[in-house]
């Protein structure tokens, strides 16, 4: 069985009530709830949240609650523990779990056949623990992030000598080579979330190997200036006030 999670909680200090923001017709969350209500492959979908507005969307659609505990809720709490903790409530009801689809409410930017592709890698290669959208960002490359130091001066956010070769380093964004960004979607095994201690930092819950998805111009969006970008990037895909780009399936 493969389930999608969902996770968005009711607080958010820097974009209020952002999960279910109108973006086209539409409230941000449902961009994933379609995605996954359109993937043939998940047979469930589940969405975790504090939020009684979350719930009575995700409802809308016939798909599961999963009531996340308070301190699970907190600005501080980690999204990891979240998601183990919506794993565990899934496999608690006695479900036989081939992959967990890891979604965000806040992260729109996520297409049916994206989610088919990275299901279909995993079973053909079962070495790989996950598969991920990225988008390329050369423009937030490591050679350009800096930190303010106590002197109140701007330095490098990372010894450049140690990751690149200096000579081919210029004010060129792409001079770097191309940087990904993962932006908001995981597709992982049981493995991942049973054993977060052996995954990459900082997103442990990818484990080690992961496939990448390719998308574009994708994040989870955190600003309200940031809702433009979601703009255009679902016009880019056929999305419409009144249409979607893929035929809806019935509820699950």
């Amino acid at each position: 069985m493969i389930a999608a999670l969902i996770l968005g909680r009711g607080g958010s200090v820097g974009f209020p009530n952002k999960n279910i923001y109108p973006v086209m017709g539409r409230t941000m969350m449902e961009y994933a709830v379609l995605a996954a209500l359109n993937t043939e492959e998940i047979d469930e979908i589940y969405v975790s949240t504090d939020s009684e507005e979350i719930k009575t969307i995700a409802q809308k659609y016939g798909v599961y609650i999963i009531d996340r505990p308070g301190y699970l809720c907190t600005k501080e709490a980690l999204h990891q523990d979240a998601m183990v903790h919506g794993y565990h409530f899934i496999k608690n009801q006695g479900k036989d779990i081939e992959f967990i689809v890891l979604m965000q409410c806040n992260a729109p930017f996520i297409l049916p056949e994206q989610l088919k592709e990275g299901i279909c890698v995993l079973r053909a290669n079962e070495e790989f623990d996950s598969a991920a959208t990225v988008s390329k960002y050369n423009m937030f490359s490591p050679t350009r992030a800096r930190r303010i130091g106590e002197d109140g001066l701007i330095h490098s956010f990372v010894p450049l000598e140690a990751l690149y070769n200096l000579e081919k380093i210029n004010c060129d964004k792409d001079s770097q080579g191309d940087v990904y960004f993962t932006d908001g979607t995981f597709i992982v095994r049981p493995r991942c979330l049973e054993k977060l201690e052996e995954g990459m930092l900082p997103y442990q819950w990818m484990g080690q190997k992961s496939y990448a998805i390719m998308n574009w111009a994708g994040l989870d969006v955190d600003f309200s200036w940031q809702v433009p970008q979601v703009e255009v990037w679902l016009r880019e895909n056929g999305f419409t006030e009144d249409t979607l780009p893929y035929e809806r399936r019935r509820h699950v």
